[in-house]
């Protein structure tokens, strides 16, 4: 149950493609919700992306001319938006259509340049630069490097375990970024 009524705390992962946000996301994910944090996410893609199928009725009903169409089942519902025209994903607007009151935190892989706190994904073998270096709302760096030289503390890439004890401290103590829900 969330410790901020009709609140839900936000944070960010940023990391160059191949670095391993959506994987960490996953584990962290498992974690958070064996805990009993209400997790949900929201993922940033550059590609246009499509769950249904040719054939089913929910994919005839949008390709007809739907705008928005909920397929609304026992188990799970899948809300699909039609952009009238193709524009890069805004972040509030993406989280407005979140229940945020069912929710205790939402973590948020891509936006990397919004200004809300942030752990970078860093590999240095890939030799991309720091993230950290110039975005001040980056609040820590997970690498597989104990060694690396940040201005944020590190955290151990390979023990998701300790990284979301870390979460669930930070969001425990209030220090991430909080958006209050006005909706169900």
């Amino acid at each position: 149950m969330s410790v901020f009524p009709d609140s839900c705390s936000l944070l960010g992962f940023a990391g160059f493609s191949g670095s391993g946000k959506t994987t960490l996301l996953r584990h962290l994910v498992a974690l958070l919700s064996q805990r009993q944090l209400r997790v949900g996410i929201i993922k940033h893609t550059h590609h246009d992306v499509e769950q249904d199928q040719p054939g089913k009725d929910s994919f005839e009903l949008r390709h007809a001319g739907a705008r928005q169409c909920l397929l609304a089942g026992p188990h799970r519902s899948i809300l699909t938006y039609e952009n009238i025209e193709a524009t890069e994903p805004d972040l509030n607007e993406s989280l407005s259509r979140l229940s945020l009151k069912q929710l205790d935190l939402v973590l948020i892989e891509g936006f990397r340049d919004q200004a809300i706190n942030k752990i970078e994904i860093h590999r240095p073998q890939f030799g991309k630069p720091l993230l950290c270096l110039t975005d001040p709302h980056i609040i820590a760096v997970a690498t597989d490097d104990p060694n690396l030289a940040a201005p944020v503390p590190l955290l151990d890439l390979n023990n998701t375990k300790v990284i979301a004890d870390t979460i669930e401290q930070w969001w425990q103590a209030g220090r991430l970024q909080k958006v209050v829900s006005s909706t169900v």
